[in-house]
C-alpha cells in the first residue's frame, strides 16, 4: 500500500487528507482493524518511536499512552505491587507478562489525561496485554505485531472499529525530515541524538552518586521529552513517568503542571484513596474523575450538595490539605528530565516538593551556577547534557 486515504485532517473541513510515502514506496505499515484518522496516525508514529527507543536504552519492553500528539504516560515493563494494581484497576497482577505491566504503568500513571488515548507497545501484543487495552477507553493502538488471541481481543472494542496497527520494525526513515506550514516546506535532520550513560556523564553537582534505577529514570525522561511537545519537562520514578508537563510557554509552568500529576500519582497510593469505597455502577473514568475531585479542594463542595451519595457507598472523610501534604512528603528518589535548560532554581524549588532526587537537563544557562546551588541545598544530583530536546 502505497497510500491510505483518511476520513479528514485535524478537523472534519481539512479535506481531502491521506497519508503517503514521498518517495512513492511503500507505507511501513497495515491497518489490521478500524479506519485510524490523522490525530491517530501521528500519535501512533509519533508513539512507537519512543517505545522503540525506550527499549533499546533499557532492554526491557516498553509503553505509551498518547494524546494530542504527546505522552500522557510511557513506562517500561517492570513488575507491579500489590499498591500500584490498585490503583491501575489491575486485577492477576502476577498473571502479567512484562509487556502488559509496561501498558498499565503508562495508561495508569496519569489516568485523566489517557482517557481516549493511541497506544504504542514496543513488542508484540499479547493477550495479557490486550486483555488490558479491553477496558480502557482508547481510540487505537500500534505495534509490531499481534498474537491471534490478542487481535481477536483488539477487534471486539468500539464495536468492531477499534484501530489496530502493524508496523514494520525494519522500515527506516530518512536522515532528513519534511513539513509544511503555510505552504513553505521545512526541512531539518531528524532527531537521532542517542540517550545513554555518555550523555548523563556530566554530573555538576557535589552530590555525584546516581544509582542504576536512577539512571534509567533519566533515560526515561529525556526519551520522553523527545516526543514531547516543548516546552516540557517529565517526572519519573520506578521506570515510569509519573508527570508530564507539555506544551508550555514557561518553564515553570512546566514544572509545576507535571509536578501537580506527580503528586496525584503519590496521593491515589494513600489510605485515603485506596480505602475509598464506590457504588458498582460507576464507571472506571467516572471512578477516575471521582477520586481527582477527592483529592482537589473542591472535594468540599461535592459534600455540601450531596453529589458524593451517587458515587460512594460511604461518605468519605476530608482529604485535608495538611494530610495531603504529610503524604507527599514521603515522596522521594524521583528523577526530573527538562527538554531545555532551567532558567531559574524556583524549577528546582518546585521539584523538590514533589521528591525528586535527580535531574537532566542541558544546561546553558546564564544562571546556571543558582540551579547549582538549589540542587546542592537539597542534595540533589544533577546531569547536564549539553544538548536541548525541543520537539513541536
Amino acid at each position: 500500500m502505497k497510500e491510505l486515504e483518511l476520513k479528514y485532517g485535524c478537523n472534519p473541513n481539512q479535506k481531502p487528507s491521506k497519508i503517503y510515502m514521498a518517495d512513492g514506496s511503500e507505507l511501513p505499515i497495515t491497518v489490521l482493524n478500524g479506519k485510524p484518522g490523522y490525530i491517530n496516525f501521528l500519535d501512533a508514529f509519533n508513539g512507537w518511536q519512543l517505545v522503540k527507543e525506550l527499549k533499546e536504552a533499557t532492554g526491557l519492553p516498553a509503553a505509551t499512552s498518547f494524546k494530542h500528539v504527546s505522552p500522557a504516560g510511557a513506562a517500561v515493563g517492570l513488575p507491579l505491587d500489590d499498591t500500584m494494581a490498585a490503583i491501575y484497576w489491575v486485577e492477576n497482577k502476577d498473571e502479567l507478562t512484562p509487556l502488559a505491566c509496561a501498558y498499565a504503568r503508562a495508561r495508569g500513571a496519569d489516568r485523566m489525561s489517557s482517557f481516549g488515548d493511541f497506544i504504542a507497545l514496543s513488542d508484540i501484543c499479547d493477550k495479557e496485554t490486550a486483555g488490558l487495552i479491553r477496558h480502557e477507553v482508547s481510540d487505537g493502538v500500534i505495534a509490531p505485531g499481534y498474537t491471534d488471541e490478542a487481535l481477536s481481543i483488539l477487534k471486539e472494542k468500539k464495536k468492531g472499529n477499534y484501530n489496530v496497527i502493524q508496523i514494520d520494525t525494519d522500515y527506516c526513515p530518512a536522515p532528513l525530515e519534511h513539513k509544511e506550514v503555510y505552504g513553505i516546506t521545512f526541512e531539518q535532520g531528524r532527531q537521532e541524538l542517542p540517550i545513554d550513560d555518555k550523555l548523563l556523564s556530566n554530573i555538576v553537582t557535589e552530590n555525584k552518586e546516581i544509582p542504576e534505577d536512577a539512571l534509567r529514570d533519566m533515560k526515561i525522561a529525556l526519551i520522553t521529552l523527545k516526543y514531547t511537545q516543548s516546552n516540557s519537562v517529565c517526572y519519573v520514578k520506578g521506570g515510569q513517568a509519573i508527570g508530564i508537563g507539555a506544551g508550555q510557554q514557561s518553564r515553570v509552568h512546566c514544572t509545576r503542571l507535571a509536578g501537580q500529576k506527580a503528586d496525584n500519582w503519590l496521593l491515589r497510593q494513600s489510605p485515603n484513596v485506596l480505602n475509598l469505597q464506590f457504588v458498582e455502577t460507576i464507571s472506571r473514568p467516572e471512578r477516575d474523575n471521582a477520586i481527582d475531585v477527592y483529592i482537589g479542594d473542591e472535594y468540599m463542595d461535592v459534600l455540601a450538595d450531596g453529589t458524593w451519595e451517587k458515587i460512594f457507598k460511604v461518605k468519605p472523610e476530608v482529604f485535608t490539605r495538611e494530610e495531603k501534604r504529610a503524604w507527599l512528603d514521603q515522596m522521594n528518589g524521583v528523577t526530573l528530565g527538562s527538554d531545555a535548560f532551567f532558567p531559574f532554581a524556583d524549577n528546582i524549588e518546585r521539584a523538590k516538593k514533589s521528591g525528586v532526587k535527580y535531574v537532566a537537563q542541558p544546561g546553558g544557562s546564564v544562571r546556571d551556577d543558582l540551579v547549582i546551588e538549589c540542587c546542592n541545598k537539597y542534595q540533589m544530583v544533577m546531569a547536564f547534557t549539553g544538548i536541548r530536546l525541543f520537539h513541536h
